[in-house]
């Protein structure tokens, strides 16, 4: 089958990007408001593009009615945020975070979690999230319903037992980050499998002996 993305619907390019680009991580993004009130809400279109800078992206859409999210107003008046990584203790709590509750509502709170001070931005991270990074706005990015964040992240909090004794590799028996394929479907990085590069010589050498 063939889709037009130019005649189908957003509802339907919505649809047949998020079954077929996937898993995508999620990022629990926590912002602090006006009033220097918690807000954390999840985000699937969430990826690292760049490690020199060190930037992270987001695509948040804005509300059934048109107006920007919390965390977006956030983000512009404050011009950071912190991406919080999820792995399974925290699902449920990332599910609480993602409810439409009011901008007065401090979301780490209502799910059960612990925010905690950042060393470079004012906004506050979660304590139980497995690797948080602190994050400036680079740039945005506005279209009519959604607004693309770039941010460089200027540091980062990670558990130590999710990484190896020299504390340079993950452990991957132990941070096993969740990722959103479509709808509710989820899936954890539990089963990880090890492809090493065939080398250039061997695909070369291969191809000699089937001349």
């Amino acid at each position: 089958m063939d889709f037009d993305f130019t005649q189908i619907t957003a509802q339907d390019r919505y649809r047949l990007l998020t079954n077929f680009v996937g898993p995508r991580p999620i990022a629990l993004v926590s912002t602090l408001s006006e009033a220097g009130q918690d807000n954390a809400a999840p985000m699937s279109f969430f990826n690292v593009f760049s490690h020199d800078p060190a930037i992270v992206i987001l695509g948040i859409q804005t509300k059934a009615d048109g107006q920007e999210k919390d965390t977006v107003r956030n983000i512009r008046r404050s011009g950071e945020f912190v991406v919080n990584m999820v792995d399974m203790a925290i699902a449920d709590a990332m599910l609480v975070c993602g409810l439409a509750v009011a901008a007065d509502v401090d979301e780490i709170s209502l799910a059960g979690l612990t925010s905690a001070p950042c060393d470079q931005v004012a906004a506050r991270r979660v304590q139980e999230s497995p690797c948080a990074m602190e994050c400036r706005v680079e740039r945005l990015i506005d279209y009519d319903r959604r607004v693309i964040v770039l941010g460089e992240v200027v540091h980062m909090h990670v558990r130590r037992d999710c990484l190896d004794a020299e504390g340079r590799y993950v452990d991957p028996d132990r941070y096993q980050p969740i990722a959103r394929l479509h709808g509710d479907n989820y899936i954890t990085s539990d089963r990880q499998i090890v492809m090493p590069s065939p080398g250039l010589e061997s695909v070369l050498g291969r191809l000699k002996v089937g001349v």
